[in-house]
């Protein structure tokens, strides 16, 4: 106990010697926190739109307006050339082009149907395909006022009418930044603790002093828990700073108990700090461990569900998420700061979470050599 004692005085005190560690501990995750939520907004805004009118009538004009006024595009050509339009995409000043054809309100008027073609710039696949759909939503929805305009209302309509209503369970005003904030949170604590945990061991190996606690007379899990344990305290910190950002700063508060979340973090970091142990066991310069954590880290995050739904991912890598611990904790971010779950809701993703820690910091054990 007195040898685990020592071990820990040592690392907070080489830690905290570090003026550009307690940096990248405790200011580039406050910033990065600061910032990411505001710039990944799911929603796509000022999409520039090209519109060729060739019908010049009263209804294609309001299906203009109708479109500008929707708060999502902006009309950056009004013309009657498709060549024009084009000429327009191919500089990137345009997104998207509609055009109206010729006798588009009276086919809409004596024949009830009208077609309307739709030219989308697909070279940034994501804006293309939300503001094609969010074109056809405003669409159907001008379609839907003309017919409204236009049915009869005798006391036995033939026209169908179907109302729907609809609700927003856990974020009723589908406010990403409720969504985001935590999941943004738990990659920051992620990449903190595994790029610091995996340097850590290979700065004693670079410096020399690896050699000196070799020859005494220290185990190998009392010297890998001492290297544990403050990684683990920091990254506790470093949650609870982010917590903080995101009351004051984005008035975001867990539906659940903070309880709820530290317990399952506190499992977590064993997992992701044993991971940094393993890989700085089997590198030898803190290069290799930074390329290493990073190329991990690079997996874990893409894999994890944040910016994609892992329902939508291919089947092969649906199987790769259930081996992502980062998959679990934004599971159970999302879980207790929107729906309010408790430990007996996320007692599947513990029980995972800690068979990852006891294999990933149990392999580091045995991985790390000592040699006189």
């Amino acid at each position: 106990m007195r040898t685990l004692r020592f071990l820990l005085q040592k690392e907070f005190r080489q830690i905290f010697r570090d003026a550009a560690i307690i940096r990248i501990i405790f200011m580039m995750p406050a910033v990065q926190l600061i910032l990411l939520p505001l710039a990944a907004d799911y929603e796509v805004k000022n999409i520039q739109m090209t519109v060729i009118d060739l019908d010049h009538s009263d209804y294609s004009q309001k299906l203009t307006n109708k479109i500008t006024s929707s708060g999502y595009f902006k009309l950056s050509q009004y013309t009657g050339s498709y060549n024009a339009a084009l000429k327009n995409i191919e500089k990137d000043q345009s997104d998207l082009i509609l055009q109206i054809p010729a006798k588009f309100e009276k086919n809409l008027v004596r024949e009830n149907e009208s077609t309307l073609f739709i030219a989308v710039n697909a070279i940034n696949g994501v804006k293309a395909n939300l503001g094609a759909a969010y074109l056809q939503g405003i669409i159907r929805n001008y379609n839907s006022e003309v017919r409204l305009k236009w049915i009869q209302l005798p006391r036995f309509s033939p026209e169908l009418n179907i109302e729907t209503a609809s609700s927003n369970w856990f974020n009723p005003h589908m406010n990403y930044q409720l969504f985001m904030v935590p999941g943004i949170l738990v990659v920051l604590v992620t990449m903190v603790g595994s790029f610091l945990a995996s340097l850590n061991i290979v700065r004693e190996k670079e410096i020399g002093t690896i050699e000196q606690i070799n020859v005494t007379p220290v185990h190998k899990y009392q010297f890998i828990i001492g290297k544990l344990i403050p990684f683990w305290v920091l990254g506790l910190l470093i949650m609870t700073i982010g917590f903080l950002i995101a009351r004051f700063i984005y008035g975001i508060s867990p539906t659940g108990s903070f309880l709820t979340i530290y317990a399952f973090a506190g499992v977590y970091l064993l997992a992701v700090l044993g991971l940094g142990l393993l890989i700085s066991t089997f590198t030898t310069t803190q290069q290799q461990a930074m390329l290493l954590s990073f190329f991990l880290m690079m997996v874990f995050i893409l894999l994890s569900g944040l910016y994609t739904s892992i329902d939508s991912m291919p089947e092969w890598a649906q199987w790769i998420t259930r081996f992502n611990p980062v998959t679990y904790f934004i599971e159970v971010m999302r879980m207790v700061v929107l729906k309010g779950s408790n430990l007996a809701d996320i007692k599947y993703h513990i029980f995972i979470v800690l068979g990852f820690a006891v294999f990933l910091n149990g392999w580091a054990i045995i991985s790390y050599r000592k040699r006189s």
